[in-house]
């Protein structure tokens, strides 16, 4: 009968229908807020499965839309060239500023979507983002194009950095692993998928089809997304609530929910979206971490340049078949997903049978990543620079190159969310902005490295930087520990994060100050998150905030600290991005 009601309930917190639900004895948590009862059907980690994977797979529809769209212009940047006669260089510039939009987009959906719910985010900038590719389909000069794009990719960018929101909403810790595995895998086919569709469609029809199969995916998953209801818990709370007073029932006609009851405002989110992002970047750990998935990530648009040198100039296949070895990152990038689910799922049974964790258990992931990364570039560029070498070396060495994005995306921004705890939404956010210039810059300047230094030239660079960067990750693991007490903003059992710096939490032009610590239940939670996104790898995890319970959810069950109530809330509302 439980699970019943919980496929009848309906999930976007108005009034109900169903008469399963009882508002009479309404639960009040230990602060007199309204909150979610044990067993809560209103709470969305209490809905059915169906329902939740439902949730999901239209989120991770979402990304692939964004991801998609990112990269597939460059299958047929000829005919945008030859339509518009402009240069090569200039005709890159259609994947570049829609990864722009990705640097600024995350820094005001996050907040957003925080004040005003999930569901009305994605409504909103999804339906714009279908507007603006018509502009783009129908563009009669390159301005007007390029304009569409940037526009599009801002509106992209709330999926990413939002989606993994949703499931950490909906899934609770130990079941979220599978959830996000699934993620991490399909933001990384969306890019992949892109080049072969547009290049099929260069040899047939022209350049503006390309934009039509955006159009068409964008238009079915439209249709999907005003299905998917709120799932954000502080907005459901406040529904809730709302929904209480309006009954009147006695002894609760003043109910509220927490947020209803504390001084945040929409200003004071931005404020901590803007600024504590770029405080949180000059942190050591931080600041290691987005150079290091700076590099990965331009590698990544690079190689919707690289693939078409090696497999289409140097060989001669057509725009098409030319494009196909791409999908061989697909399965690299499943193979890495069935390897985090395994992970996953060993350190679940680890913290299931008691195991405290500490931040840097995630690195050993990071460490595998970082070692196969240069051996497989090497073995990409080398056997891709000669013809005689059969096409089947190069796309195997694809193939595991981006098994090694993966794996080392999913381990640093998990890394980044255990270290930083409540402030692991800047931080990621921060990352993202990095990540997203590096990529957009990675189309403008592959040809002309390429060109000047040859496929195993140009290979080999990147290899030697990817040596360079292996040591990071070992050099964390043994002093990772160190550095984070001597943080001012990675929370660790001898300290708490500094409280000097922060930002949007004000009051009368003073600092809010903690209030004293108070114990609090350890919540561990487990994730594959990419956040992902590799494209969108934006994966965003963000930092799983509830207020009305008092603590956070630290990211991946890792780095658990026991912190003061208020010290928790005080960066809450802010999402990770990532993407």
């Amino acid at each position: 009968m439980d699970r019943i009601k919980r496929v009848l309930s309906r999930p976007n917190a108005k009034p109900y229908r169903t008469k399963h639900i009882n508002d009479d004895q309404p639960y009040i948590n230990e602060n007199g807020h309204l909150d979610f009862g044990p067993g809560d059907i209103e709470n969305p980690k209490n809905w059915s499965t169906t329902r939740r994977w439902y949730i999901t797979v239209i989120a991770v529809l979402l990304v692939v839309n964004a991801t998609f769209a990112s990269s597939s212009p460059s299958g047929c940047l000829t005919g945008i060239e030859e339509e518009f006669n402009i240069s090569a260089e200039v005709a890159a510039l259609v994947i570049s500023v829609f990864l722009l939009g990705y640097c600024f987009g995350p820094l005001f959906w996050a907040p957003l979507s925080e004040f005003f719910g999930r569901r009305w985010i994605f409504y909103i900038s999804f339906t714009l983002y279908l507007a603006f590719n018509f502009l783009c389909a129908f563009a009669n000069n390159f301005a007007a194009l390029l304009i569409g794009r940037f526009i599009t990719g801002t509106m992209a960018s709330s999926p990413l950095s939002n989606a993994p929101g949703v499931l950490a909403d909906i899934w609770g810790p130990v079941e979220r692993g599978n959830a996000m595995a699934l993620f991490s895998m399909m933001t990384f086919a969306g890019p992949a998928l892109g080049p072969v569709i547009s290049g099929f469609l260069e040899l047939k029809k022209d350049w503006r089809w390309n934009f039509y199969v955006i159009l068409w995916l964008a238009g079915i998953t439209e249709l999907l997304m005003f299905t998917i209801p709120e799932t954000l818990p502080s907005k459901i709370l406040v529904n809730k609530a709302r929904r209480i007073r309006a009954l009147k029932i006695p002894g609760y006609e003043n109910v509220k929910a927490p947020v209803e009851d504390s001084d945040r405002t929409l200003w004071q989110l931005f404020k901590v979206a803007l600024i504590r992002p770029w405080q949180l970047l000059v942190d050591p750990i931080s600041f290691a971490v987005a150079v290091y998935l700076s590099v990965v990530y331009a590698l990544l648009y690079m190689l919707f340049t690289i693939y078409p040198i090696i497999f289409q100039e140097k060989r001669g296949w057509n725009s098409g078949v030319g494009e196909l070895p791409l999908i061989g990152t697909i399965i690299g990038a499943f193979i890495g997903g069935v390897a985090i689910f395994m992970v996953s799922s060993r350190d679940r049974k680890k913290l299931e049978a008691g195991h405290v964790g500490v931040a840097e258990d995630r690195l050993p992931v990071a460490m595998a990543g970082g070692i196969i990364f240069p051996i497989t570039m090497f073995w990409f560029a080398w056997s891709g620079n000669y013809n005689e070498v059969h096409w089947i070396v190069p796309t195997l060495g694809g193939v595991f190159l981006s098994t090694s994005i993966l794996l080392i995306f999913v381990a640093y921004l998990n890394y980044l969310t255990d270290t930083y705890l409540m402030y692991a939404a800047s931080a990621v956010a921060a990352n993202t902005v990095c990540r997203s210039a590096a990529g957009a810059a990675a189309p403008l300047f592959t040809s002309y490295m390429f060109d000047a230094l040859g496929v195993g030239g140009g290979g080999s660079l990147i290899g030697g930087i990817a040596v360079l960067l292996a040591p990071i990750p070992f050099l964390f693991y043994k002093y990772g520990g160190a550095i984070r007490e001597r943080s001012k903003f990675a929370p660790t059992p001898t300290k708490r994060p500094s409280n000097g710096e922060d930002v949007g939490n004000e009051k009368n032009g003073e600092t809010a100050q903690p209030s004293p610590d108070r114990t609090t239940q350890d919540r561990t939670s487990i994730s594959s998150e990419s956040s992902s996104s590799m494209a969108s790898m934006p994966a965003s995890p963000r930092e799983d905030t509830y207020h009305q319970e008092g603590y956070i959810q630290e990211g991946m069950g890792y780095g658990r600290v026991a912190l003061p109530s208020d010290t928790r809330s005080h960066d809450a509302g802010q999402l990770g991005s990532e993407k």
